[in-house]
């Protein structure tokens, strides 16, 4: 076969420093406008971004030429530098160390984007950690709780 086809979807997500509420409604939208810049700059052709004041949920076809680690790596240290020139009181904003990224069947994508465009709403009854545990049980990842906070 001449040519390498990939249509590969993942759910990514990670939380600021200690999920401390850095991301206001008043730059959230810019910070969720640069995240899906930097995906797309480095071949992303598909990209879903939302989130609330403490964490984003990113959906994306992350192709056949960038490792995750390196999406993930580019992702945050970029956007990072973006957030601090936002304001002078994000001077010390920082991403966790961590994060999550889950795979998304074709056939899920839509459901996903939905879920994605509705985290203020599903956030006014569930915390970011109460989220993130029923992620890693529901794709039955092995987790220590001393180790997935920052």
């Amino acid at each position: 076969m001449p040519q390498s086809l990939s249509q590969l979807y993942a759910h990514l997500i990670f939380s600021t420093k200690d999920r401390y509420a850095f991301l206001a409604p008043s730059i959230r939208g810019q910070v969720h406008a640069y995240l899906a810049v930097v995906l797309r700059d480095m071949g992303s052709p598909y990209v879903v971004v939302g989130g609330v004041a403490d964490h984003v949920h990113i959906l994306y076809d992350i192709g056949r030429t960038v490792a995750v680690k390196d999406y993930v790596e580019q992702l945050k240290r970029e956007s990072s530098k973006f957030v601090k020139t936002l304001g002078v009181d994000l001077d010390k904003f920082y991403w966790q160390r961590g994060y999550g990224i889950f795979s998304v069947s074709p056939t899920h994508r839509e459901s996903v984007v939905k879920y994605i465009e509705n985290q203020e709403e599903h956030h006014r009854t569930k915390t970011f950690q109460e989220e993130y545990r029923e992620f890693l049980n529901r794709y039955e990842i092995e987790f220590d709780e001393r180790y997935v906070w920052d």
